[in-house]
């Protein structure tokens, strides 16, 4: 497949097509970079393509890339968190138990370990023996974002390839590809990353919410804004994205008009964003913040 079909990270792709057509594949690496940037997809076709029997890597015909195609490739396995908070030892000491196994259609065996970052301390510490002394034949990539989770010594011995965030034109060529439709002020909101990209076409409801609620901040009264805000007490858990939003159209907002009281909306979304990450009383931020925006934006506007 060669990463054809993947947006982004032209410097990775290149690289990692190198290491193939160089025959250079190492035992071990380390996938880091930002959640929902196509990591995993990156892997997975890397796998393809060292796993293929033919010199045309992924060539799509032979018996690896059949059996891969169908998801049911022996010398193949993704390991994940089985309950979304860890990766357990057991399920590493199952992975040892498979890989001393010789590969069956193949010349390789690879494993990928997605949300490596997730793996407890006594999982990685069983994986270091595997990492130390891997069979001839085998590859294991990690997939992670957050590589303070892991210990130095599985570090140390994995090569690590660091993919960027996508840029907004990325995501546009995504979005324009996949016919996914939303509103383009959501770009930065994004933050590089297709899977939040999806996401936020999903809400495109709430998103919807905000608009009125942030139009309505200039001509209502705040009793009103408090009773129609419902999307945002009802958002807790996607709430930086919603604030994050708010940022956005209060910054392009000051591009058009270099209107100071935007600044002023930046900083009142800011001030709130870290009195919930100190865990203060989440519908009383709600409250001070759509108070604070009404009393800049409203009285700002009679004022003028």
């Amino acid at each position: 497949m060669n990463f054809r079909n993947i947006i982004g990270n032209d410097g990775v792709k290149e690289l990692l097509n190198n290491s193939i057509s160089t025959n250079s594949v190492l035992h071990s690496y380390m996938f880091v970079g930002p959640d929902g940037i196509g990591k995993k997809l990156f892997a997975i076709d890397f796998s393809e393509m060292i796993l293929c029997l033919n010199d045309n890597k992924a060539c799509g015909n032979c018996d690896s890339c059949v059996k891969f195609s169908g998801n049911s490739h022996p010398d193949f396995e993704i390991v994940d968190s089985e309950d979304g908070k860890s990766i357990k030892i057991g399920q590493i000491r199952l992975l040892q138990e498979q890989i001393a196994e010789k590969p069956i259609v193949s010349d390789k065996k690879i494993y990928i370990i997605n949300n490596a970052d997730l793996m407890t301390t006594e999982a990685q510490n069983c994986l270091l023996k595997t990492l130390e002394e891997p069979p001839e034949y085998a590859v294991i990539i990690l997939i992670l974002s957050n590589e303070t989770k892991l210990l130095n010594t599985i570090k140390s011995r994995c090569t690590k390839i660091h993919f960027q965030k996508l840029s907004n034109e990325d995501l546009i060529e995504f979005a324009q590809k996949n016919n996914v439709e939303f509103k383009q002020e959501l770009l930065n909101v994004c933050d590089g990353s297709i899977s939040k990209l999806l996401s936020l076409k999903d809400n495109m409801e709430s998103y919807n919410m905000l608009d009125t609620i942030l139009k309505d901040l200039y001509s209502k009264d705040i009793v009103d804004i408090w009773n129609e805000a419902d999307i945002l007490y009802k958002s807790k858990d996607n709430i930086s994205s919603l604030l994050d939003y708010f940022n956005t159209i209060f910054l392009k907002k000051l591009r058009s008009t270099n209107d100071g009281r935007y600044i002023i909306g930046i900083k009142i979304v800011e001030e709130t964003k870290k009195r919930l990450a100190a865990n203060a009383n989440y519908d009383m931020s709600i409250d001070n913040l759509l108070l604070k925006l009404w009393e800049e934006l409203h009285e700002g506007n009679i004022r003028s």
